[in-house]
């Protein structure tokens, strides 16, 4: 008695989820499998059939998954990405319509083969016919986003979600009260009308409140929370479930987020806190005895796996077909289209959930099983085979050409015309004086190689009142710091132009002395700030990576940089990204007379001839730099691609990395190499980021 006392607790319940959600996802990712599918065995094992130390009907399991359901819906129409749907938005709707349509008719089959309602088959249909971007990091690490493939089934998603959704809310429509005509109207319309207002509406709300809040980033942070909710709730107000509402939302605060710090805080607070918890209570649904029943009665789960596998299949093949695509490119959408995970659970919880005034539910306990198994399948599958033949696809030679004569801060003709009214600048934020030779020196070697000039910035932190003494005496420090950068860039004969600036934040000081000098470049000092405090509200680096106009270098300057003779490029793929390290490698090795040795680390089930493919184009791009630099490329077989490089750096005295985040839709956070890497390497190191647009 006195331990279900104890589990009943919602303080003693949330505290058992946190461990779970803390403790189980890494052990199985270590196994090699999906850290949510040691979520949903958590969920079995502390639930009724197991341990008994969780109860589904419990309010705070109840509340947490809640959340979490429409969190997962929010965050799936958060990732989706409308500017690569715009890019292809054609071809992006074509695939939609047949990676929709075929699962869709092929679910309604299985449904009817199995004696299921017209309604309840039209469900199953629709559960089959949305995907989830799991594999994304995959083709993002390989560098093959911009593949047309890739880009029209990345845009298709925003298709698939919406249609099979807008399934979901008339079929739990139908199921809830008596069908007509006149109430499948009603139903319809009362939809549209909402889909219009949350689309648009908080779309204009949202632009316009972060334009009016400038820099309240806990205020933004909580806008959106609340337009989530709003959704959620108004969704239900007119008769749809709550999954449609936040997904809506999460489209319409699209274009509002970006890739701003506040997207990351809103996706950080999902993926790590309300989507386990949901991922767990599905666990706790499950009915062993139940779920043994259904498998052993196994053609139901077979025929739908087999239904989903093949449907999705044919609709990339139809694509192929339509729009001319090699087998590569087909096997990579397929995969692509493969795990049914965020939207498919979902909505198949709320579809269970479901229950007519008869008693009778929308789709049984056995279809809901042989969801999870689908989950389950697709889940591993999928990013396995796109991993297999994403390596394969062809990358257009538009993608780096125009990088490939320009320097790297210029982005294309018009932009270097602009720049040509300009001096180069570098905007060289100052704070620590221990650190500041080096950064002082990096910077004056990138300028006086451009015949350009340095600011050095100083940053003061802004009080309400301006003669208050604190801000005095911070000021007279800032212009100790930047009378010392003014005599060590006068050794390299380069021009100075010492700039203070008294702001809030000191990231957007930065930020906006570097547009209003129109730099080229900022090159900062390393940041210490990590771990969890760094993930809920970000530091300076990251800020200023987001908000900044041009490229951003952060330092961490072991020696001098007059010393450096030896830089290694770790190069995964050919972005414009990988260009940029590439030619500011190149610009500093011309300074120094030093060697650049590109470093690629390939999977060792990668072709032979697509490995010298690739070397062949990085060789290519390399020596198409108009500088006489001695730039040697390496190329090593490996899995562990943050252990050869920290190796290989061993004999170098400068790394210069990228900075890239990969995401996967659904809030399921993936590990970086970068970081890794940069917690470990025993050289100077400079992290390069990219312009936001």
């Amino acid at each position: 008695m006195a331990l279900n006392a104890l589990t009943d607790s919602p303080i003693v319940a949330f505290t058992i989820l946190l461990t779970v959600i803390f403790t189980v996802p890494p052990i199985f990712e270590r196994l090699r499998l999906p850290g949510l599918v040691g979520l949903l065995v958590a969920g079995v094992v502390l639930g009724q059939n197991g341990l008994k130390l969780l109860n589904h009907e419990s309010e705070t399991i109840n509340l947490l998954s809640d959340i979490g359901k429409i969190y997962l819906m929010f965050v799936a129409g958060l990732e989706i990405d409308l500017e690569q749907f715009r890019k292809t938005k054609n071809r992006s709707i074509g695939f939609g319509i047949l990676t929709f349509l075929v699962p869709l008719l092929a679910g309604i089959a299985v449904g009817r083969l199995f004696n299921f309602s017209w309604n309840a088959s039209v469900l199953i249909g629709s559960l089959l016919a949305s995907h989830t971007l799991l594999a994304y990091p995959i083709v993002s690490r390989l560098g093959v986003v911009t593949n047309e493939a890739v880009t029209v089934t990345i845009g298709a998603t925003i298709f698939t979600d919406t249609g099979a959704l807008l399934v979901l809310a008339i079929c739990v429509g139908i199921h809830g009260g008596e069908f007509s005509a006149l109430s499948l109207a009603t139903l319809l319309g009362g939809l549209a009308i909402y889909s219009v207002v949350v689309l648009f509406g908080f779309d204009w709300a949202g632009k316009e409140f972060f334009r009016r809040s400038g820099d309240e980033q806990s205020n933004q942070f909580l806008f959106i929370l609340l337009a989530l909710f709003l959704a959620s709730v108004g969704a239900q107000v007119i008769g749809i479930e709550k999954i449609v509402g936040a997904f809506l939302a999460g489209l319409a605060v699209n274009d509002v987020l970006g890739r701003s710090p506040v997207k990351e805080k809103i996706e950080f607070i999902g993926s790590v806190l309300f989507i386990p918890c949901f991922f767990v209570d599905m666990g706790l649904l499950i009915d062993i005895p139940a779920f043994i029943k259904t498998l052993s009665s196994v053609w139901l789960t077979v025929v739908i796996v087999v239904a989903l596998i093949g449907s999705k299949f044919i609709a990339a093949f139809l694509a192929k077909l339509l729009y001319r695509y090699n087998t590569a490119e087909l096997m990579t959408m397929w995969s692509l289209s493969l795990p049914q995970v965020a939207a498919t659970l979902a909505a198949a919880l709320v579809a269970y959930q479901t229950v007519n005034p008869a008693g009778e539910r929308l789709i049984s306990e056995g279809v809901l099983n042989s969801v999870i198994v689908l989950m389950l399948v697709t889940a591993i599958f999928g990013p396995v085979i796109t991993s297999r033949f994403a390596s394969s696809l062809q990358l257009s030679q538009a993608d780096f050409e125009t990088d490939s004569l320009a320097t790297w801060w210029q982005g294309n003709e018009d932009e270097q015309v602009e720049q040509k009214q300009y001096p180069f600048t570098v905007v060289v934020p100052i704070y620590n004086p221990q650190t500041q030779r080096y950064l002082i020196e990096m910077a004056a070697l990138l300028a006086s190689h451009e015949s350009g000039r340095i600011v050095p910035l100083a940053i003061t932190r802004a009080h309400v009142q301006m003669d208050d003494p604190q801000l005095v005496t911070a000021l007279d420090k800032s212009r100790e710091r930047l009378n010392l950068a003014k005599e060590i860039s006068q050794e390299f004969e380069v021009e100075v132009s010492p700039a203070i600036r008294i702001d809030d934040d000191a990231a957007l000081g930065i930020s906006r002395t570097s547009r209003e000098q129109n730099a080229s470049l900022v090159v900062m000092g390393w940041s210490q700030t990590r771990g969890l405090r760094a993930r809920l509200f970000g530091n300076v680096i990251d800020s200023v990576f987001w908000s900044s106009h041009c490229p951003v270098a952060v330092t961490r300057l072991l020696s001098s940089p007059k010393t450096i003779q030896r830089i290694l490029v770790p190069v995964g793929d050919l972005t414009r990204q990988t260009i940029g390290a590439l030619r500011f490698a190149q610009i500093l090795a011309d300074v120094n007379q030093a060697e650049v040795v590109l470093l690629h680390v390939y999977d060792r089930k990668s072709p032979p001839d697509r490995v010298e493919k690739f070397v062949s184009q990085l060789s290519d791009i390399a020596s198409k730099s108009q500088l006489q630099v001695n730039t040697n490329i390496q190329t090593i077989k490996g899995d562990d691609v943050a252990r050869i490089v920290i190796r290989e750096a061993e004999a170098f005295d400068l790394a210069v990395l990228r900075s890239v985040r990969y995401r996967t839709a659904g809030g399921l956070a993936v590990s970086e190499v970068t970081t890794q890497m940069i917690q470990q390497l025993k050289c100077s190191i400079v992290l390069l980021g990219e312009p936001h647009s």
